[in-house]
């Protein structure tokens, strides 16, 4: 059977190929490292004794411009960002440094001691509070307005597409009445350079002199100016990987005293920092239940339905502790079939 022609793939080595020979590029060793849920691709490539990544954004799709100016501000902090050792944003086309062989997400599921997996993730803590340091120049604001719109995924791809229900007049009124309470809640929080998907699978490992400084921090290219609580939520509650609640609140109370410790503005209760970082993870994984949804149904990506579950435990987990977000409970009780349609009518 023939493989399917790839354009991208030969524009790349012919790229690869007239770039200076003072790069060992070994362009015959040019092979998949990971792809992401945009057209965002990457490659891996042996270059005299050491690897380099070749990130191929085509420019009808994508926009280098971002992952450049934010790596820039990241790496002014003192983050391990990829360093850029060339570039085509004509082609869409980067040559980075390799921060790593494993991101955080496989080192767990290849098997980990929970001491290393809490070194890697008090350093994924320490990291974030540097990055919150950072200033937001040019970055879009992450504003309560910006994250109501984004909350329309939910009922649109994973209530109706997803499940095939329709709501009904009382049931979108009492969602509707939540999604601002969240956005207004959450879009009021002190801005910082938020990174968006700060979880496992964006975190390299770390773990040769090579690679720098543990975590290297990939795929920030989408950053805004939001929520200080969002990324901890991203982290504590990742898609990838499940975290049970008592180790969620162990990263959040080391994070929380990191951030004050460096004079971030994180609330002095952390009874109030906990309910404000638990509402922003609320608001981002019924949002990232419509990202799957839609990645499945409109894109072909049905791996992310496997992800589902985890991100459904994640709402309960908030939705059940404060009475505001009940008909939201009732809601999902009745898309996964818990308990008879009492109350509300479909």
């Amino acid at each position: 059977m023939k493989t399917p022609l790839d354009p991208r793939l030969t524009q790349i080595r012919n790229w690869l190929t007239g770039l200076p020979a003072s790069l060992n590029l070994a362009v015959d060793t040019l092979r998949p490292a990971s792809a992401d849920a945009s057209f965002r691709r990457y490659f891996r490539l042996d270059a005299g004794d050491r690897t380099l990544i070749v990130m191929d954004a085509p420019p009808e799709h994508e926009d280098c411009r971002p992952f450049l100016h934010v790596g820039g501000l990241l790496r002014g902090v003192g983050l391990n960002v990829p360093a850029v050792l060339e570039q085509d944003l004509g082609q869409g086309l980067l040559l980075l440094s390799d921060l790593g062989q494993q991101n955080y997400v496989e080192r767990i599921r290849a098997g980990i001691g929970d001491r290393e997996l809490q070194t890697l993730y008090r350093e994924a803590l320490a990291a974030l509070v540097k990055m919150q340091q950072a200033p937001v120049t040019g970055l879009a604001p992450y504003d309560t307005a910006r994250l109501a719109e984004e909350l329309k995924l939910f009922p649109e791809w994973y209530v109706s597409r997803h499940h095939g229900v329709t709501l009904d007049d009382k049931m979108s009124s009492a969602l509707d009445k939540i999604f601002a309470l969240l956005s207004a809640s959450n879009g009021g929080q002190p801005t910082v350079l938020v990174h968006r998907d700060y979880h496992s699978p964006n975190l390299m490992v770390c773990d040769q002199p090579q690679y720098g400084p543990n975590p290297g921090i990939i795929d920030f290219q989408d950053a805004l100016a939001g929520p200080i609580t969002y990324d901890l939520a991203s982290l504590v509650t990742d898609a990838r990987t499940t975290w049970e609640e008592p180790q969620q609140l162990d990263w959040a109370i080391r994070y929380w005293e990191m951030a004050r410790a460096a004079g971030l503005p994180v609330d002095a209760d952390f009874a109030e920092f906990h309910r404000a970082y638990e509402w922003m993870g609320l608001q981002r994984n019924l949002r990232i239940l419509g990202v799957f949804a839609r990645l499945n149904h409109r894109d072909g990506k049905k791996h992310y339905l496997d992800h589902m579950p985890r991100v459904n435990g994640y709402v309960r987990q908030v939705a059940q502790r404060y009475g505001v977000f009940t008909p939201l409970l009732r809601l999902l009780d009745t898309l996964d079939g818990r308990e008879a349609k009492v109350g509300y009518t479909f």
